[in-house]
């Protein structure tokens, strides 16, 4: 049997997500076709590349190599569809988020965008992964609200979000004006580890809350609060662009701000990217970092 993208991809995924059910999410297959294209990889090359057991996937010694050379398969493919899709839809930038784009900022941000670029649309798309959507070419330029410790993207600090939480509409909770972070504790709190802002760090030196519910999207995150199953930590820019029926939004107090970035890839950023950068800094009404 050929080796194929699908079957590296296939354990990427696993790998970085740590289930085979998490990687067929990820992906947007069944978990039996993930099962399949890992067994077509380990069969294409004549070794196993993970052990498996009930509750837990590890790489092998050879895994850990071929995993390596999957990255820069990968890459080197993400890279040449870029390129492509560049050449395809030369006339629009394409922004990739991972849950509220600009929140409140963004009609402001393209509308002053179509003022001075009318040749060139604004587009936003919403793309759950930790560099939405310019590692695989999807983006040409990314918000992120967590900084991307990769040397591969450059990146710009565009402004600061005050957080909120989010928590059912029938909870006492919502009846309250602000929250505290110490309201939270007696509940299930979501987190979105991948992608999310909320990480158990925001309560130090205090403990963090017991329970936590893991989430994949801001989608499976809202269901959550809605149910009264869970309650959530987020940016304004979520409450903005993510209504949800069943969700009350609460500002909290004392609470650490969150950095909101553009990113782009480092040896590839797009036309009229310091554009876009100085649009979104005057839309938070921020200004560029002084020189050291």
């Amino acid at each position: 049997m050929d080796l194929q993208l699908r079957h590296l991809r296939c354990l990427v995924a696993v790998v970085d997500t740590g289930t085979f059910t998490d990687a067929a999410g990820e992906l947007g297959i069944s978990q039996a076709a993930v099962s399949r294209a890992v067994a077509a990889l380990e069969e294409a090359l004549g070794v196993r590349v993970l052990q498996r057991t009930t509750r837990h996937v590890t790489l092998t010694a050879t895994g850990t190599q071929v995993l390596a050379g999957a990255r820069r398969v990968l890459e080197e493919v993400a890279h040449l569809q870029r390129l492509a899709e560049a050449e395809r839809q030369r006339s629009e930038l394409r922004v990739g988020y991972a849950w509220a784009a600009l929140g409140k900022h963004t009609r402001r941000v393209q509308r002053a965008w179509a003022t001075g670029h009318p040749g060139t649309p604004l587009v936003f798309v919403h793309i759950n992964t930790p560099t939405a959507g310019l590692s695989d070419g999807t983006t040409d330029v990314a918000v992120v609200r967590r900084a991307l410790d990769d040397p591969r993207f450059e990146s710009a600090l565009i402004g600061h979000e005050a957080r909120c939480a989010a928590v059912a509409t029938d909870n006492a909770l919502a009846r309250r004006r602000t929250l505290h972070l110490r309201d939270l504790l007696r509940y299930p709190v979501a987190i979105d580890a991948r992608t999310g802002t909320t990480t158990l760090g925001l309560w130090h030196p205090e403990p963090g809350p017991e329970n936590v519910r893991t989430t994949h999207s801001v989608d499976e995150w809202l269901t959550l609060i809605a149910a009264g199953q869970a309650v959530g930590i987020t940016s304004e820019a979520t409450a903005n662009q993510n209504p949800r029926p069943g969700v009350a939004y609460r500002m909290l107090r004392q609470a650490p701000p969150i950095d909101v970035w553009l990113a782009w890839w480092r040896d590839d950023p797009p036309a009229n990217l310091d554009d876009l950068v100085g649009l979104s800094r005057s839309a938070y009404g921020s200004t560029p970092p002084s020189a050291s």
